[in-house]
């Protein structure tokens, strides 16, 4: 669970003067999800600052709320699209929250922020002598070693060989240490041996592992599931129904805004979504994919399966043949043709593999329940293609020039196709199957206990008692804050 409590007072300090030594002052959760909040000083300096820059000040660009300019914006509204019904071919209205302008080009960075800033806070991490180290199967260990960059600490990213040649790249330049574990992001297990490897090293490091982190549900519930209501208030006429969120699951970190979600709206979905390659919610399966961003093999350790309505699996096939339909000239051209605005086709680059297999996953949910235009549907695009433009040269290189005739037959087979094939809705039981497999990777391997796992599934309070502590985390990063004293001399 979450400690909030101060551990030690010495290492508190410690992170205090560090941060006051690099200009570090730290966004409350509430100026996370409601910019407005934002001193007005800050929001200055920022008009100098990019969105990517490793500026301590772009910390409090972590929010949904970032204009969608490469440098120097303010804040409004949430960014998200919607999705055309010339594109989905369905009646449901279906909307994207989008990743792609926060630091990073990935909301990853919030989760990350939500796992280190506790610590931080609470003399449980000291950036003076210990390093942060960020197991990933991608944007998570990018958004670990960002902030930890701008939180004056040194990281180790891990994450596996086999992941897009911008991620290795970009690591470089940021993170002080980069580790290629086996494999693809299939390959789970690997990075947790890896971890225990470090452990055993005898090297100064906390392991901020996203699989069992709870401040990463804790973000997602938060600030990703007000986001998501804020979208829903901006949307919903007086006769529409908000009815579920579909999510690839990868660290089972953002379907907590689910979470949120179902506690405003109870008869609301959740539909947990993964590979068909290696089905493991769905069928216990195991394989390789191509869909990069997503963890397989297990079931993540802060997944509430008690919460989670419906699993259903994506072929990889399908996601990388949109990525052409949505980024080649071919594909675009043939879209603008078939009536997609042209002003969405501009904004296609935005989704990334993951978020192409969100929105596919959105799209089965809204045919599985028959849902028509008064009916909405939510999903998030995690990351854009800022990541991925290596793979569209692979592919060109595997499949050849991507024509008309390609673009017609990735629209058929993988958009207009979409079928409720590979879905299941949960009953008790069948959540129950999901949640036992936890057992195998982490009570069996990863050193969780017997009774943690059982209270996850029978105690009523245990997920709930996650939420509801943002005034307490504010309070402790206001005391951060206020030691350091550089808030206040800028006021």
């Amino acid at each position: 669970m979450i400690d909030l409590t101060i551990h030690d007072e010495a290492v508190l300090e410690r992170a205090v003067q560090k941060a006051r030594e690099s200009n570090i002052i730290i966004p409350t959760f509430k100026q996370q999800y409601d910019p407005q909040l934002i001193p007005d000083v800050i929001k200055r300096k920022l008009a100098d600052v990019g969105l990517w820059d490793l500026n301590p000040l772009n910390l409090f660009r972590i929010t949904w709320h970032n204009d969608q300019v490469p440098s120097g914006g303010g804040f409004g509204g949430v960014d998200f699209l919607e999705i055309p019904r010339e594109l989905t071919g369905i009646n449901a209205r279906i909307y994207t929250l989008v990743g792609k302008w926060f630091p990073t080009g990935a909301h990853k960075v919030g989760a990350a922020f939500g796992c280190l800033v506790p610590r931080l806070v609470t003399g449980q991490f000291d950036p003076t002598s210990q390093k942060a180290v960020w197991p990933s199967t991608g944007n998570y260990c990018r958004g670990g070693a960002y902030d930890s960059h701008l939180l004056g600490c040194e990281s180790i990213a891990i994450l596996p060989e086999g992941m897009s040649k911008e991620r290795f790249d970009w690591l470089a330049t940021v993170a002080g240490e980069t580790i290629k574990t086996p494999g693809s992001e299939s390959n789970v297990k690997e990075i947790f041996d890896k971890c225990w490897e470090l452990r055993a090293s005898g090297e100064d490091l906390v392991i901020f592992n996203q699989f069992e982190e709870f401040g990463n549900y804790l973000w997602h519930y938060e600030i990703t599931g007000r986001a998501m209501m804020e979208v829903l208030n901006q949307v919903m006429g007086p006769n529409d129904s908000y009815r579920g969120v579909a999510l690839t699951t990868g660290s089972a970190g953002t379907i907590a805004c689910g979470d949120y979600l179902k506690d405003q709206f109870p008869t609301s979905k959740i539909a947990a979504s993964e590979a068909l390659q290696c089905p493991t919610l769905l069928n216990n399966g195991f394989g390789s994919h191509r869909i990069e961003g997503i963890g397989d093999k297990h079931v993540p350790w802060i997944h509430n399966v008690r919460n989670t309505d419906m699993v259903m699996a994506i072929d990889d096939a399908a996601s990388m043949g949109l990525l052409r339909l949505f980024n080649e000239e071919a594909g675009q051209d043939y879209l603008e043709q078939k009536g997609v605005p042209l002003d969405f086709i501009e904004k296609l680059p935005e989704l990334g593999i993951s978020s192409i297999a969100n929105l596919l996953s959105s799209i089965k949910l809204a045919k599985y329940y028959e849902l028509d235009e008064n009916d909405i549907v939510l999903t998030v695009a995690t990351d854009s293609m800022e990541m991925y433009q290596s793979r569209i040269l692979e592919l060109r290189e595997e499949e050849g020039p991507f024509t008309t005739l390609d673009a017609a037959a990735a629209y058929g087979q993988y958009m207009a196709g979409v079928t409720t094939d590979h879905l299941q809705e949960l009953t008790y039981n069948d959540r129950k199957r999901v949640h036992n497999l936890k057992y195998y990777t982490w009570v069996e391997q990863q050193g969780k206990t017997y009774e943690e796992i059982q209270a996850q599934w029978y105690d009523a309070n245990y997920w709930t008692n996650i939420h509801g502590h943002v005034d307490e985390m504010d309070t402790l990063i206001d005391q951060f804050n206020e030691r350091t004293g550089l808030l206040a001399e800028m006021l």
